[in-house]
């Protein structure tokens, strides 16, 4: 299959959501590592409490009623982020971001699944089964037990992240530069921090913190945290 290197000079509609949102958020820092976030027209919804992703309209787009949701040229839709970041990551030029060789994509793929299951996906999951989440309109769950093994379980793997990080290396691939697994990483620890989660990963362990660092020292990074929503005083409260 020839992979399409170049693009319309149509913007493609996205749907996302504030950067207190994990998923649209780890699209928004790739498109800003990427050198691409100025060729889209972005809606963001309003979650929480008014739920517009839950809504007909989105609905129509991606059934699963999640964003980020990606409108291409014919009017077809790709959501599910890694799929998007994927889809774009091929079709545009400049650096890869999920590796550029083989070898390189499938590291990049395997830590970053085992930090989205493992880590960002458990902090989501306490998120919505300890507090009220999105509020009572979306939260229809509340199991204490999960979400304090959800709890558990991200720090647990997060110690492994930790240590894996503990030979020097900067980034998960050892590289000079982030791959989409780091994003992940970026996004799983921020929404550690955001204060109804009350967990955050970089007070915990020291290589986490460094990493934590290298990320706040990017201007891709800031630039992805520019609509100050996240939730993080150390990124909201920027001058």
């Amino acid at each position: 299959m020839t992979v399409q290197t170049s693009p319309s000079t149509t913007k493609l509609r996205l749907f996302t959501s504030p950067s207190a949102f994990p998923n649209p958020q780890r699209l928004r820092i790739f498109l800003h590592e990427k050198g691409i976030a100025d060729r889209f027209d972005e809606t963001v919804y309003d979650m929480s409490p008014v739920g517009e992703q839950r809504q007909w309209k989105h609905l129509k787009m991606n059934p699963w009623g999640e964003t980020p949701t990606l409108e291409l040229a014919d009017g077809s839709f790709i959501s599910e982020t890694a799929a998007v970041v994927r889809y774009l990551d091929q079709t545009y030029p400049g650096r890869r971001i999920m590796g550029e060789t083989p070898e390189q994509q499938g590291l990049d793929t395997m830590w970053d699944n085992r930090i989205w299951v493992h880590i960002l996906y458990r902090i989501t999951t306490a998120f919505h089964v300890l507090h009220q989440g999105l509020g009572p309109k979306l939260e229809l769950t509340a199991n204490a037990a999960w979400g304090e093994h959800c709890r558990k379980e991200a720090l647990a793997h997060t110690a492994l992240v930790d240590r894996h990080l503990s030979d020097g290396r900067a980034w998960m691939l050892g590289g000079d530069e982030p791959t989409f697994s780091d994003i992940t990483m970026a996004t799983a620890i921020a929404f550690s921090k955001f204060a109804v989660n009350a967990m955050p990963l970089d007070e915990r362990f020291e290589q986490i913190d460094a990493f934590w660092r290298r990320w706040q020292g990017r201007p891709t990074f800031l630039a992805a945290y520019a609509d100050q929503s996240s939730g993080v005083p150390e990124l909201d409260n920027r001058p």
